[in-house]
């Protein structure tokens, strides 16, 4: 278990990282009320949330964005397996500290987390979506950097800047494009059914055959809910994984262009130097 807390401003960020090759327990409480933001990353681990005899669960956690208020009772568990290892980034700040926050990220967590600003219990949770491309890729920044001193210290507040913007801004577009909840659990599934199958995905019509919907509701409910077109995410998503199986597991070009439905290692290394600014020969 690697865990690193930074203090910038009046912020307090949190990393956490680990593997394992057997089942393991991470249990995190925090010493104060805080109102927080949490970003998992990389890895699916499994999270309870335990607060006044209740537990509260989450099984699908990859790209998952939780928002929530919790106090000194209020225990977080992460269940880190082989196949499911933990990166999680957490923003965190106390509610006294909301009006010396610069760049208006007091005013914001007012504005869009009414909720966890003025709590009714140990633990109250606000909004949970997924992270768009643009998230994600920060994400994966934090953990990858290698700044030390005041260089790394510059690094986090920059990327803590934008990784909240981005978070305010898809907070945004879900109020101006309200969907139910039963919505959202469709295209939260039709998410889990692309990731399931990158090299042979099904057509639109398939997905909003499995789903349960039309393509037109698929197509405009996907990108309010993940802030791109399906296929743009998919697209996203199978370029992130050829780059951990070329970086990570050591995977030829060819093998990590195949294994995420690339037949042209042309198209695919034009693809893979677009999306990330350099070619997959030099990862």
């Amino acid at each position: 278990m690697n865990r690193e807390i930074i203090d910038i401003n009046d912020c307090t960020i949190l990393l956490e990282e680990a593997a394992t090759d057997k089942t393991l327990v991470d249990s995190c409480l925090f010493d104060e009320p805080v109102i927080a933001i949490a970003f998992y990353g990389a890895g699916n681990v499994g999270l309870k949330v335990k607060y006044d005899g209740k537990t509260k669960e989450f099984h699908h956690t990859k790209g998952m964005v939780l928002s929530f208020y919790a106090d000194e009772k209020v225990e977080f568990e992460h269940h880190v397996s082989v196949e499911k290892p933990l990166q999680c980034l957490v923003i965190a700040t106390t509610i006294k500290n909301l009006d010396k926050m610069p760049n208006g990220e007091g005013q914001f967590l007012e504005q869009f987390l009414h909720q966890l600003v003025h709590p009714k219990d140990h633990y109250v949770e606000g909004p949970v979506f997924n992270m768009n491309p643009e998230m994600f890729l920060l994400v994966d920044q934090f953990f990858s950097n290698a700044y030390e001193g005041e260089l790394k210290m510059m690094f986090y507040k920059s990327h803590m800047s934008a990784l909240l913007s981005h978070y305010f801004g898809q907070l945004a577009r879900q109020q101006s494009n309200k969907i139910d909840t039963s919505q959202l659990e469709k295209f939260n599934r039709a998410q889990e059914i692309l990731l399931s199958d990158l090299e042979n995905p099904p057509s639109l019509t398939e997905l909003a055959h499995q789903i349960g919907t039309n393509t037109n509701k698929l197509k405009k409910g996907f990108k309010a809910q993940f802030g791109v077109p399906v296929f743009k995410y998919l697209h996203n998503e199978r370029l992130k994984k050829a780059y951990n199986l070329i970086k990570n597991e050591q995977k030829t070009i060819q093998e990590a262009a195949w294994a995420v439905g690339y037949d042209s290692l042309g198209s695919f290394s034009n693809a893979f130097e677009k999306k990330f600014g350099y070619r997959p020969s030099q990862v």
